[in-house]
């Protein structure tokens, strides 16, 4: 990909040269025709030789000549595509995949829009899509537009003006949930707005704004507390050994974290679930091509449904959820074949748990059987549902 991304810059050199180009010579043979005009006008027995010098140094300024580079490199681009790209993904895709699904189609981009902040687009395409604001799932929306729009605000006042107020404001009304959550949001903000004081050397605002909000803190965050309160013996921060506590990354990391946790409380994730599937989709794109071609060349077939027969590589930032694979089936845990936990304290998933269970064989209490993997024994209602 990166030597794609190379050559797709290298194009996009080219267009712009082009188009400079293009829009010079433009100019030079406007500024021919205006002399030629005049000069007719002047003297309308030169017509004739105005026209020829004309088509001479029309020739000379070589239009086609941009065009034809811009055209060879257009070529080039695109058979570096073609053969980067050859495979046929028609061979993975399966056409009924979304068949009667289409709804829940429209209601992934709309989502999606919401979560980029495109309200606009969000509105057109349900006029669109003809969803009516009667519908339950409308209200939904107009919810999370609500919602949203409140956080894309915050945001922009974060990065347009560093203005931190409704964001300060909006964490210390929902303390209790961001402390549920183990966030430092509101910490972390109220230690942004001392250093914005800082870096614009109002020393004193900073010292009384920190015996103002930082006592709550204390004991989680004394390190970063001690640390900033000794940068105060400094006159300029951005030029003493504390001058990283002005980077604007800082800045960076507290907008993520603030998108991060008010989606957290509205129990969303910060990106958009159609972003997050299409990405898994893409990723997983090389090992599903690669066990197609494997099983082509051996003609089988995978006849498991709802589940790969090979592992996906993911980002731990794409791993939602814990995956538990019973140990006895070695099955992957599901919401029919949930993980269920024993008294002795081992975990099996619960169509194992049941096949071991009828095939008990103690008399009297066949109810009763053994763990698979210590001596201890138990029955089907002793065991417990386990969530991870």
């Amino acid at each position: 990909m990166e030597a794609l991304i190379a050559g797709s810059n290298e194009f996009l050199d080219r267009q712009i040269h082009m188009q400079d180009t293009i829009a010079t010579k433009l100019e030079a043979y406007k500024g021919l025709l205006q002399k030629a005009k005049d000069t007719v006008a002047a003297d309308p027995s030169k017509a004739q030789y105005c026209v020829q010098q004309l088509e001479e140094k029309t020739k000379k300024l070589s239009f086609h000549r941009s065009q034809k580079e811009f055209q060879n490199a257009l070529l080039k681009f695109g058979k570096d595509v073609e053969r980067r790209f050859k495979q046929d993904l028609s061979a993975i895709y399966h056409p009924e995949a979304f068949a009667g699904k289409e709804h829940l189609i429209t209601q992934a981009l709309i989502t999606h829009f919401i979560h980029q902040g495109q309200f606009d687009l969000c509105d057109v395409f349900m006029r669109e899509a003809a969803i009516d604001d009667t519908d339950p799932f409308a209200k939904n929306i107009a919810n999370l537009k609500q919602l949203f729009g409140q956080m894309y605000s915050i945001l922009r006042e974060m990065e347009e003006s560093q203005d931190l107020t409704n964001a300060i404001q909006w964490a210390e009304e929902h303390h209790d949930r961001l402390a549920s959550i183990g966030s430092s949001l509101e910490f972390n903000l109220h230690r942004l707005h001392v250093i914005k004081l800082l870096c614009d050397r109002r020393k004193v605002e900073a010292i009384m704004y920190s015996q103002k909000h930082f006592t709550a803190f204390g004991d989680k965050h004394f390190t970063d507390i001690k640390r900033l309160m000794a940068s105060l013996i400094y006159d300029d921060i951005q030029s003493s050994p504390y001058a990283d506590l002005c980077s604007p990354t800082l800045w960076v990391d507290a907008r993520m974290e603030f998108q991060r946790d008010f989606c957290s409380l509205l129990t969303k994730s910060a990106e958009s679930p159609l972003y997050a599937s299409v990405l898994v989709g893409t990723t997983a794109l090389p090992v599903i091509m690669k066990l197609y071609k494997i099983m082509s060349a051996k003609k089988t077939e995978w006849s498991q449904q709802n589940e790969l027969p090979v592992e996906i590589p993911l980002d731990e930032n794409l791993r939602f959820h814990s995956v538990f694979a019973c140990p006895v089936s070695k099955e992957q845990a599901t919401d029919d074949n949930p993980p269920m936990r024993m008294p002795c304290g081992h975990v099996i998933c619960k169509e194992s748990l049941t096949r071991l269970s009828r095939s008990s064989r103690y008399g009297r209490n066949s109810a009763r059987f053994k763990c698979p993997y210590c001596p201890s024994e138990s029955s089907m209602d002793q065991a417990t549902l386990v969530y991870f």
